[in-house]
């Protein structure tokens, strides 16, 4: 299920408190009602605070999206085959360990 939008006066909230008073990212969660990846994510997007008189709702989104589509995700290994996991699980004397062992070795 996609998250829910998050209203452009809080990102601008998030920018001041993170540039004005140099808040860390659960702070600024905590007081403005989001979660930390996405106070990460308006701090990264290069936008400085002040903003300029110019920077409308309009251009302060695609801003933002702009920088989600950048990050990089946290696993450092590719998902597993799950269907081929289900199978080997069929087998006799397969158990979870048995196949973490095996990948843990490859």
């Amino acid at each position: 299920m996609p998250a829910e939008r998050l209203e452009m006066w809080r990102v601008r909230e998030i920018l001041r408190y993170r540039f004005e008073q140099g808040l860390g990212h659960k702070s600024i969660a905590v007081r403005v009602g989001a979660a930390t990846s996405t106070v990460r994510r308006a701090t990264v997007a290069g936008l400085s605070w002040p903003l300029d008189d110019d920077v409308s709702d309009a251009v302060l989104e695609p801003a933002l999206c702009k920088a989600a589509e950048t990050e990089t995700g946290h696993r450092r290994a590719p998902e597993p085959d799950w269907a081929q996991v289900h199978r080997e699980l069929k087998r006799k004397h397969v158990t979870l360990q048995v196949l973490w062992d095996e990948c843990m070795s490859r």
